[in-house]
């Protein structure tokens, strides 16, 4: 089953470039989705999970991870099926649009299930070159300077993490390895002195792919440019695959006796992310670098949680299942907004609600979701966060992390209230009627189902959910 995760995608672009049919590529990134969706839901049921594949393994800290990956991707090629029909591009174009899509998944599938430090690291960087693709496809002067800034902050990025990796080789002494298992199971042994210097780089360089703040200047850049749908996957997703090559470090430093100073490192980060997000969203023209930034206060909160440990792992799992779907549902719904009144400009839209109900109440639950409102599951593992804080001591922390998340909170919210009400100006009445034929029901579905998920969750989560969840906790 593995093998047919990985391999399909390759199968899937040779045939894509013999037969060059524009509907045949929608075709084959359907046929991908549903195919890792099926996979992935008999590996959660621990169907096929045995396998004798060495570099690539569904163990029980990644399987949340792919799980999630799987339903944002399945979510995003529905999407997908009535975004591509807005092009105006040539069938070359899309067809590569189409295959990039395929390989940039295959490269997250990879990172996720690979066992080998080595392996994901490569993994990693073939996320930035499929992606970049992505972000310059729409071939303006503000994409590919995206694109340039996305390939040259995270290859910057790439280099740390791999001065880390060496570093890391030293600490290990005679252990000559990057498979983690064999990493857990030495680390008693490893010199502290360098592991906690490769812990330095490893977390400045998987941490600027996972967007976390002092090294998270690509990410607002390329999330605004790129297609929605690539949107949504770069902060629904590929975020999450670099946090877990992090989550994989900081388990050989908790098994090494180090946690202490990687839980400071990753609290230090975790606060900056939520500083940078809190001043720059009131200073935001662009909804769609108003998302981004909330990606960059969301990865934050996960390197909080990591670093308070206990009961906050639990919130960390919980978190990144709500911010994955919450904050897709917000870029999928930014798409319909864009292709309504064709600007990305946050002063030019005003009576969201009058141009297009479905549109505004999917922004508006999008926000209520990504700003913790309750029912939302956010609202749940931000909830136990503030608790372990309370109970570990942490007060000062504790009003720092529910004022900065208040202010970004506000910051947001003005944007959505002024973009959903009001009056639609008289210049926009025209664009909107001529391009509401555009938004088809295909762009209306995903984002309902995420929210829908993401606000049963803060109410119930089902027991095998709940069981997949604290077996991920121990990777920890």
């Amino acid at each position: 089953m593995i093998n047919t995760i990985l391999i399909f995608p390759i199968v899937a672009c040779l045939l894509m470039f013999i037969i060059r049919n524009k509907a045949f590529d929608c075709f084959m990134v359907n046929a991908y989705a549903l195919i890792h969706a099926s996979i992935t839901t008999l590996l959660a049921m621990n169907i096929g999970r045995e396998s004798t594949q060495p570099y690539f393994v569904v163990d029980n800290t990644n399987l949340i991870f792919l799980i999630v990956l799987s339903l944002v991707f399945l979510m995003v090629a529905i999407y997908n099926n009535g975004y591509v029909k807005t092009f105006n591009y040539p069938d070359r174009r899309i067809r590569n649009y189409s295959f990039m899509i395929l390989i940039f998944v295959l490269a997250m599938t990879g990172t996720i299930l690979s066992t080998d430090l080595g392996l994901a690291w490569v993994l990693v960087e073939a996320t930035t070159l499929s992606s970049a693709y992505l972000i310059y496809f729409n071939k303006s002067k503000h994409s590919i300077e995206a694109a340039w800034k996305y390939v040259f902050i995270c290859s910057i990025g790439i280099a740390l993490a791999f001065v880390g990796i060496i570093l890391l080789n030293i600490s290990t002494g005679s252990v000559n390895t990057l498979n983690f298992a064999h990493l857990y199971k030495y680390a008693s042994s490893f010199d502290h002195v360098w592991l906690k210097l490769a812990f330095v780089f490893m977390l400045f360089g998987f941490g600027a792919k996972m967007g976390l703040a002092p090294i998270h200047f690509w990410l607002p850049d390329a999330h605004s440019e790129a297609p929605s749908p690539i949107s949504a996957l770069l902060s629904a997703a590929l975020l999450n695959s670099a946090f877990l090559v992090i989550v994989r470090v900081f388990k050989i430093m908790t098994l090494a006796d180090c946690v202490g100073y990687a839980r400071f490192m990753l609290l230090i980060m975790g606060f900056i992310s939520l500083f940078v997000t809190s001043v720059f969203v009131y200073h935001i023209k662009n909804y769609k670098r108003m998302l981004a930034y909330s990606s960059i206060e969301n990865m934050g909160i996960l390197a909080i949680g990591t670093a308070l440990g206990g009961p906050a792992y639990y919130a960390v799992i919980l978190h990144l299942i709500g911010h994955s779907l919450a904050k897709g549902s917000f870029f999928l719904t930014s798409g319909n907004i864009l292709e309504l009144f064709g600007t990305k400009r946050i002063k030019s839209i005003n009576g969201l609600m009058q141009a297009d109900g479905k549109t505004a109440w999917l922004w508006v639950l999008s926000f209520l979701a990504i700003c913790a409102f309750p029912t939302s599951v956010l609202f749940i593992s931000e909830f136990i966060m503030i608790k372990t804080m309370i109970m570990q001591g942490h007060y000062v922390l504790c009003i720092l992390f529910a004022l900065l998340l208040t202010i970004i909170l506000y910051g947001i919210g003005k944007v959505v209230i002024k973009m959903t009400f009001g009056e639609i100006s008289q210049d926009k009445v025209k664009i909107i009627e001529e391009n509401k034929s555009k938004v088809s029901v295909f762009m209306y579905i995903p984002q309902f189902i995420m929210l829908a998920l993401v606000f049963i969750l803060g109410v119930y989560v089902p027991p095998f959910l709940n069981n997949i969840i604290n077996c991920a906790i121990a990777g920890f």
